[in-house]
C-alpha cells in the first residue's frame, strides 16, 4: 500500500522529512478494524511527532496521521461495533502507526460512524479536536450540560488560542451544550471572525491584557480557562483570571515549569488534557471515545455542530503533507487542514 513516512526526525524543509513509501498491507487483529483511508487531517501533534518520534522497533519508517475518515474493509475476530462497508471516523492511537496510509488498523473502541451529512474530507477534520474539546469540557472540567436550548447563561469559559482546531470545536460545544458564556481569544481579523462564526459570545485579543478586557465586558473572572497554545506566555498571570474554585486545562507543551502553587489561594484545579491517554493506556473507560465521537456525529447531523475544515491541500502524498506541516508550524493555522484521496 502507499503511505507517507520518514526514517528519522527532521525539520520540515529537509528533503527526507516526509517520504512517499510503500508498505505491506496491515492485518486487523482482535478488536481492530481495517480501514480504507479516504481522507486525513493534520494536527500540531503530527509536526511534534515528526521532530522527535523515531520508527518503532522493527520498523524502517514512522507513519504519522491522527485524524481519519474512511470505510471499514476488514474486522478482527473480537469486534462487535462495526461491519465491512461502514463509513467511520476516528483519531487513532499515538502508540501505533498513523493513518497517513491507504490502509490503517485501529481499535474499534475509539472509532465512530462518520456523520452522514459530511463528506470524508469534512469528517476527517473533526475527530482529534472534537475528542480533545469534549474531554476538556465534560471529563476534565465536569461542565454542566444545558437542559434546554434557551436556558440562561451561567458562568464563563475563557478559551485562549481559540481559532485553531481544538478551540474551533470547544467554542461550538461550550456555546451549544452548556450554559457557559464563551470568551475566545484571537489576534487577527480573520481569526476573530472565525471565532464569532463558530458561536463565541465575545472575542478578545490575547496580545492585550486579558484581565482588563474581561472586566470591560463585565465578566470578571472565568470559572474555566483553557490554554490551547502559548501556555508559557499566558500562565504566569492565569490566577488573576480564574474564579475561586475554578479549573484550568492545558493541552500544549510548555517549555517552562507550570507552578500550581499560584492557584492555592483560590483552590483552583490544574488539569492536563491529552486525547491519546485512553487509547495509549487502554484505560477501562476507553469506549468513552467511541461514545463521545458518536455524540459529535449525531450533533453534526442535527446541524448543531459544524465541521472545522478550512483548507483542502489535495491528495495524500509527501509533498502536500510537507506543505501542511509547514503551515501548522507557522502558528497561523485557522481551523483544520485536510487531504483526501491517493
Amino acid at each position: 500500500m502507499k503511505a507517507v513516512g520518514y526514517r528519522t526526525p527532521l525539520p520540515i524543509d529537509d528533503p527526507e522529512a516526509l517520504l512517499d513509501i510503500d508498505l505491506p498491507d496491515p492485518i486487523a487483529r482482535d478488536r481492530d478494524l481495517l480501514v480504507e483511508v479516504r481522507a486525513i487531517s493534520v494536527n500540531p501533534v503530527d509536526a511534534k511527532q515528526r521532530l522527535r518520534a523515531r520508527p518503532d522497533a522493527g520498523q524502517e519508517y514512522k507513519v504519522l496521521g491522527y485524524d481519519c475518515a474512511g470505510v471499514v474493509v476488514g474486522v478482527g475476530k473480537l469486534t462487535s461495533l462495526f461491519k465491512k462497508g461502514d463509513e467511520v471516523y476516528y483519531a487513532g492511537c499515538i502508540a501505533r502507526q498513523g493513518c497517513n496510509a491507504q490502509l490503517h488498523t485501529v481499535d474499534e473502541r475509539i472509532v465512530a460512524h462518520k456523520p452522514k451529512s459530511l463528506s470524508f474530507a469534512e469528517a476527517a477534520a473533526m475527530p482529534l479536536t472534537s475528542l480533545t474539546a469534549f474531554e476538556l469540557l465534560f471529563d476534565r472540567f465536569g461542565a454542566d450540560r444545558r437542559v434546554t436550548y434557551n436556558a440562561p447563561r451561567k458562568g464563563s469559559i475563557l478559551i485562549i488560542g481559540a481559532a485553531g482546531g481544538v478551540g474551533s470545536m470547544l467554542i461550538q460545544l461550550a456555546s451549544h451544550l452548556t450554559p457557559l458564556t464563551v470568551v475566545a481569544t484571537a489576534s487577527r481579523p480573520e481569526t476573530t471572525e472565525w471565532c464569532q462564526y463558530l458561536g463565541a459570545h465575545y472575542v478578545i485579543d490575547h496580545h492585550r491584557d486579558i484581565r482588563t478586557q474581561m472586566q470591560e465586558l463585565g465578566l470578571g473572572e472565568a470559572e474555566f480557562i483553557t490554554l490551547l497554545s502559548a501556555t508559557d506566555t499566558h500562565y504566569p498571570g492565569i490566577a488573576e483570571l480564574l474564579a475561586p474554585q475554578g479549573k484550568i486545562g492545558i493541552i500544549d507543551d510548555p517549555q517552562k515549569p507550570v507552578d500550581a502553587r499560584v492557584l492555592k489561594r483560590k483552590s483552583g484545579t490544574l488539569c492536563w488534557e491529552f486525547m491519546f491517554t485512553r487509547s495509549y493506556f487502554e484505560t477501562p473507560d476507553i469506549l468513552r471515545q467511541h461514545d463521545s465521537l458518536t455524540e459529535v456525529s449525531r450533533l453534526v447531523d442535527l446541524g448543531t455542530l459544524r465541521t472545522t475544515i478550512t483548507s483542502n491541500y489535495g491528495v495524500i502524498n509527501a509533498a502536500n503533507l510537507k506543505t501542511a506541516h509547514a503551515w501548522i508550524e507557522s502558528g497561523r493555522a485557522l481551523g483544520k487542514i485536510v487531504l483526501e484521496g491517493w
